[in-house]
């Protein structure tokens, strides 16, 4: 399921982040907030390659850096051997599914609070990720299928 984003609403997000917008950094941009599968450098960079052919695999990088800096996407290191990338910043959980690979976008029923005990006092929260890992649906599906 993608949706399609307007150019100019991608550029004007990317200036309220306050980020200057580039045809390589609206690509970017662009992808991630249309394909919500948490995509890699290397897949991103195979996507966007054949639309802007002076894409490098540094630039997506250093565009992905830029943006997770800015706030402007989730970085997402639920997978220890890699980092995936987000562009739906509103509060949510990922699972990783430990069969097929996926990782899904899961609702939190409310926030995530840093706990207030004497063992945090002086410590500030800035940010909170909520990783879940098991088995999607499908996996479940194929699992019992073979049985």
């Amino acid at each position: 399921m993608t949706d399609k984003w307007p150019i100019n609403a991608v550029k004007q997000y990317l200036i309220e982040k306050g980020i200057k917008p580039s045809v390589q950094r609206i690509a970017v941009m662009t992808y991630l907030l249309e394909h919500r599968t948490h995509p890699t450098v290397d897949e991103i960079y195979l996507e966007l390659q054949d639309k802007i052919p002076t894409l490098s695999k540094t630039t997506v990088y250093n565009t992905l850096k830029l943006l997770g800096d800015k706030k402007a996407i989730v970085n997402v290191t639920i997978d220890e051997r890699m980092v995936h990338y987000d562009g739906y910043t509103q509060r949510h959980a990922h699972f990783l599914c430990q069969s097929c690979g996926k990782i899904f976008d899961i609702p939190l029923e409310k926030d995530v609070e840093f706990p207030k005990t004497e063992a945090t006092k002086g410590f500030t929260d800035i940010d909170t990720q909520v990783y879940h890992k098991g088995y999607c649906p499908d996996c479940l599906k194929k699992e019992n299928n073979e049985h």
